[in-house]
């Protein structure tokens, strides 16, 4: 009966082993078949490549430099010896000199030299490799700054100005461009007559003495300049290297590098915008010492003019040039030459107080009342031809009589004799108006002639011999 059982359970179970047998098998041939057409078409792919000997499977940089192997946090030789780091630059282009803000910006390819064992790989032709700046985040690089500057950037069109050059020795060149504002110390006591020294300074940020020692790759010849650099206002006398060191008290000492350039000053636009303008007010205020000294007018307004414009010449200097607690050499010129012209107009104002004082005393001498000799010179003088002043008409009287002949005979002649009689007015005017006026002239205005010029002309000789 236990036998008839199983043999009845096992006729059940029969058909369905055999339909998951016959699944399986079909399942396996499936999987057989698609194995060996993958393994036809890779070593289809493998033997196109062979005959394609000219592609190569590149490697990464950083399995080739080992990057990954190190930790570059650390500089090379760490707990040694100081790393040398050699710097050489070469000047592209200054920029702009500001006396405003007393700095200078500055275009230059700043390099750095130095050696990196473990960057070192192997290279059968002994060929170096050159990367951009996607690879400086990776490695160690010298943490060079520029002492005093206000601003700079790495120029990045159209990538970032950055190469890297690493030799299979191990010695790496890295390189970049860059444009920087740095503070310039400038000494106006001179100014426009100066020569302004002024100094770029390298130095590493986190590396002292014991850790990093900075130098000038080729000496002297590390820093070049371009041929064609050329300033509006100076002229680059010289570019020169040195080297020293800087003390931080809570760091310690730090090797520093200087890139030392002169500037000297082209005089020339400051004579034209400045000394010459100033030159022409002062001989321009003279003019008034030639002047008659009865024309109040005339005299008062040319002084005045002459003051406000040397006002505005001096303003305008001192608008372009930072406010410095020093006297500058061209503000001496310009105070001088304003105290020229200022002590023109005083001169002026003296003749007049005298001249009037003169005539007080010489009324009262006479007896004559004031209103006698209150009629304008210059209005009296267009209606007879006769010069008419208080101390001509006091001192002179021999020529008034002669004008008062003149008048005579001109009502007496007739009418067709009126043109005659003109001509020979303005000939006795034309030939006595000058010696009347010369006599007429104050004694300051006479000596004013030839002090103020002579005094003028050795204060120049004085300047420009001192400041040139």
């Amino acid at each position: 009966m236990v036998l008839l059982m199983k043999l009845l359970f096992l006729t059940c179970l029969w058909p369905t082993a055999v339909l998951h047998s016959s699944q399986n098998q079909h399942h396996h041939l499936h999987h057989r078949q698609q194995f060996s057409f993958l393994t036809k078409h890779t070593s289809k792919q493998i033997k196109m490549r062979k005959l394609d000997s000219t592609k190569v499977q590149p490697l990464k940089s950083e399995q080739l430099l080992h990057i990954e192997d190190h930790d570059f946090a650390l500089r090379p030789g760490f707990g040694g010896s100081p790393i040398p780091v050699g710097i050489d630059v070469q000047v592209e282009s200054i920029d702009s000199i500001s006396e405003v803000d007393m700095d200078f910006t500055m275009t230059l390819y700043l390099r750095h030299y130095w050696k990196d064992e473990r960057l070192s790989f192997h290279s059968n032709k002994n060929k170096s490799m050159t990367f951009d700046g996607r690879l400086i985040k990776k490695i160690w690089v010298p943490d060079v700054f520029f002492v005093h500057s206000k601003r700079s950037f790495i120029h990045d069109t159209t990538v970032e100005n950055i190469m890297l050059r690493v030799y299979p020795d191990g010695n790496v060149l890295f390189s970049l461009r860059i444009t920087v504002s740095a503070m310039c110390f400038m000494d106006f006591s001179r100014f426009p007559l100066d020569t302004q020294n002024c100094s770029l300074q390298l130095e590493s940020y986190a590396y002292n003495e014991d850790d990093l020692m900075l130098y000038w790759k080729h000496g002297n010849k590390s820093l070049s300049t371009d041929e064609h650099i050329s300033l509006s206002q100076f002229f680059i006398e010289e570019f020169s290297a040195s080297s020293g060191l800087a003390f931080y008290s809570s760091t310690g000492w730090y090797n520093r590098l200087f890139i030392n350039f002169a500037l000297r000053r082209h005089i020339f636009f400051f004579v034209l915008q400045s000394y010459f303008p100033a030159m022409l007010m002062v001989m321009l205020s003279w003019v008034s010492f030639w002047i008659d000294r009865r024309a109040v007018p005339a005299r008062v307004s040319l002084g005045i003019t002459t003051v406000l414009t040397m006002s505005t010449i001096m303003t305008g200097v001192s608008a372009s040039m930072p406010e410095v607690s020093y006297i500058k050499a061209v503000d001496v010129y310009l105070w001088i030459s304003f105290l020229f012209v200022f002590l023109s107009v005083i001169e002026y104002a003296a003749v007049n107080y005298l001249t009037t004082i003169e005539e007080r005393k010489q009324l009262k001498k006479r007896g004559k009342a004031s209103g006698m000799y209150s009629i304008d010179a210059v209005q009296a003088m267009a209606f007879d031809g006769c010069f008419h002043d208080t101390d001509v008409d006091m001192e002179l009287t021999d020529f008034s009589d002669h004008c008062e002949e003149n008048e005579t005979r001109a009502r007496a002649a007739s009418i067709s004799d009126v043109d005659t009689t003109q001509i020979k007015r303005k000939r006795s005017l034309k030939g006595n108006v000058g010696r009347i006026i010369l006599e007429n002239n104050h004694v300051i205005d006479t000596y004013s002639r030839i002090i103020f010029p002579s005094v003028y002309i050795v204060f120049n000789f004085f300047y420009w011999g001192l400041y040139i």
